[in-house]
């Protein structure tokens, strides 16, 4: 493709679906769910809850901006892997895979999770070290095993790209492309990716006829005291962000991960992961850190065999004070699974561009 081709890009001057221009000319989130209360008197898995404040203040070429960086293969070392071939739209904003693959076809350590509604989270990655998302970006631009990048290289090749020169100056207005911009651009970007419309949300704001019956009794049972499964899914981002020692068995072969004790030595979380949001969950097996379970009928399976069943002898875990035995019959489970149907929305999937300033070809793995 000629330089021409890409000189006429031109960045959005409009936000995404859910946010409103404001008079400064950021992007501001808007939501029903502002209207209601931070703190649900429903009981454990009410339907009118706020969600937590989500991050603003980006303008929409930063935005933008930030969709073609979260597409180029240029982020990685050697041109071969973008942000969106682990994180694909077409998938969930996950891969497929168990667990992802990087540069050279390494294997990563664990699964890449689905960035539906990242912008609300306050800690990233399954073991929660990362507090923003510039700083959990990091994380795979540079791991040896995944993009394998370089802080040096990555300003190198971008500021020798002269349509990124020209976008960031638009963006941003500086003539030369520094880290924290590029950083800023694609968290602007993951912070626009919201999916908050499925029949579940319309079931919350009061339409009743938008769930079946059976997803409603699924519904049930999810907030129920026996399944608990509200208790660490919390609507409506369905995750109350908590690291949970739940004892899922690791893949064949492969050694125990011992997740967040890696990241502080406490031995009270060992084998500690972050609670995932179920949002768009039909749309991202297999599932679990480590893609252990390929369908959500075994993930639900799972908690239903018993606490630390799974757990082998030599291990001592402290498994979550909700993981219990709570003897669900075949036919509540299936409820379960029909009821985390419903929250699947991608109505306001972004566009995947037809072309990348930096003139590299866009880069999906297959499974």
């Amino acid at each position: 493709a000629s330089t021409k081709e890409y000189n006429e890009i031109t960045l959005h001057t409009y936000c995404p679906p859910s946010f409103e221009l404001t008079s400064k000319g950021s992007c501001e989130f808007r939501s029903l769910y502002q209207l209601y209360p931070s703190i649900s008197n429903q009981g454990v898995g009410g339907l009118r809850i706020g969600v937590p404040d989500l991050r603003g203040g980006f303008t929409p070429q930063q935005i933008d901006l930030g969709r073609y960086l979260f597409f180029d293969p240029v982020l990685s070392s050697d041109g071969t892997l973008s942000c969106a071939s682990c994180h694909d739209p077409d998938k969930g904003f996950s891969d497929g895979r168990d667990r992802s693959i990087g540069v050279d076809g390494q294997k990563a350590a664990r699964s890449a999770p689905s960035l539906w509604n990242v912008g609300f989270f306050k800690k990233y990655f399954w073991d929660g070290r990362a507090n923003s998302l510039e700083e959990q970006m990091q994380g795979p631009l540079y791991a040896l095993n995944e993009m394998a990048n370089t802080p040096e290289n990555l300003i190198k090749s971008l500021n020798a790209i002269p349509e990124y020169k020209r976008l960031f100056t638009i963006a941003f207005g500086a003539d030369e492309i520094t880290l924290g911009n590029i950083y800023t651009a694609i968290a602007a970007f993951e912070t626009s990716l919201i999916s908050l419309n499925s029949r579940y949300d319309q079931y919350a704001h009061g339409y009743h006829a938008a769930l079946k019956d059976n997803e409603i009794e699924g519904l049930n049972v999810f907030r129920s005291f026996v399944a608990r499964c509200a208790e660490c899914h919390t609507p409506p981002l369905f995750t109350n962000q908590q690291i949970a020692v739940i004892g899922t068995p690791e893949p064949e072969g492969l050694p125990r991960d011992i997740g967040a004790q890696a990241i502080d030595d406490d031995t009270s979380r060992r084998g500690g992961f972050k609670v995932p949001s179920l949002r768009n969950i039909v749309t991202t097996a297999p599932y679990m850190h480590s893609g252990r379970f390929q369908t959500l009928r075994e993930a639900a399976n799972f908690y239903n065999e018993g606490r630390g069943h799974a757990v082998p002898k030599e291990e001592k875990l402290h498994i979550h004070w909700h993981i219990h035995e709570p003897n669900l019959s075949d036919a509540e489970l299936d409820s379960i699974v029909d009821f985390l149907g419903t929250l699947t929305d991608e109505s306001f999937k972004p566009v995947k561009p037809l072309s990348v300033p930096s003139g590299l070809p866009l880069i999906y793995l297959e499974n």
